[in-house]
């Protein structure tokens, strides 16, 4: 008995309903539909507003062609400097922090065999990212004054005794990475942790047949395989992190100007566009600062392995 090319040849076996009809052109259509809503998003939010800060970081306030005199003039302003210095020392802290205390949380929480207790440390470590960034900045007000904050004996053991001791620019970039982590800590632990359950368990056994302990699973197996999830952190956080505007402007406006309002690059950039009707100087922040956390991210990409193969 022959078999013939045409009776050979492999059909299509398309996924049908109970009803005998296929989904596939629907599934089809409405993932078009899906990323045409973030397409139409991306360009109207994104893009367009990126093309256009382009045009202004180059030109002058005439339109006319400016060269990098933007560049040299917000670079050279006294308080470029001081803003530059105080966003790296924040970001140096919470990225150390973000990236050692996340790991460890979600490796512990993984750890943990009773299911309820893993799913309350989950939603306890998330509760507070449910908080929007100026809800949670008005909160650690109350947190950071020792006269009615809830840990006033730990802020009078360390020696403060008032809210503008507290917030000193000297005591700034920790206090903004403490903030920082106890709003955005929870989901990256929570991001983790559905990391953790993609490993082999099978890998794991074999590892513990071998001798391992929890510590050398931990440090040899389980961090190695979440390098790529680390990595993608990193970037996010370092993206976000450069935009430090929310906290220092809510704490200046809180201590009567201690906190200045040019304490980051961000309020730079306002007080260009909006205090000196200078948008074009402003535009020349934020593209500094994109270049700045593109040079960054790039290091994360590299290091962290983010698109290589498996």
């Amino acid at each position: 008995m022959t078999v013939t090319q045409e009776t050979a040849r492999p059909t299509a076996n398309p996924r049908r309903r109970p009803d005998g009809r296929s989904d596939g052109g629907e599934r089809s259509t409405m993932s078009y539909a899906f990323v045409s809503v973030y397409t139409v998003l991306a360009v109207a939010f994104g893009v367009l507003p990126a093309i256009y800060a382009l045009y202004l970081a180059f030109t002058d306030g005439d339109g006319g062609f400016a060269g990098i005199a933007n560049f040299t003039k917000v670079v050279g302003d006294f308080r470029f400097l001081p803003a530059v210095e105080h966003v790296a020392l924040y970001l140096v802290i919470w990225l150390v922090a973000l990236v050692v205390l996340v790991s460890f949380l979600a490796i512990a929480v993984h750890a943990v065999r009773v299911r309820w207790m893993s799913r309350t440390l989950r939603l306890v470590f998330y509760l507070p990212g449910a908080l929007a960034g100026a809800s949670s900045v008005l909160l650690w007000l109350f947190v950071l004054d020792p006269t009615a904050s809830p840990v006033s004996g730990l802020l009078h053991l360390m020696g403060f005794s008032s809210f503008v001791q507290v917030i000193v620019p000297a005591n700034l970039p920790p206090v903004f990475a403490i903030i920082a982590f106890w709003t955005g800590a929870g989901g990256w632990i929570v991001i983790m942790y559905g990391a953790l359950n993609n490993i082999s368990s099978d890998v794991i056994e074999a590892a513990r047949i071998d001798g391992a302990g929890t510590v050398q699973i931990a440090w040899r197996i389980q961090l190695p395989l979440l390098r790529k999830w680390i990595s993608y952190m990193g970037i996010m956080s370092l993206a976000a992190g450069t935009q430090l505007f929310v906290e220092p402007q809510l704490l200046s406006q809180a201590s009567n100007a201690v906190v200045p309002n040019d304490y980051s690059l961000n309020q730079l950039a306002y007080q260009y566009a909006f205090q000196q009707n200078d948008f074009n100087g402003a535009a020349a922040i934020s593209l500094l600062l994109l270049v700045i956390a593109l040079a960054l991210s790039a290091v994360f990409v590299m290091r962290g392995g983010l698109f290589e193969r498996d």
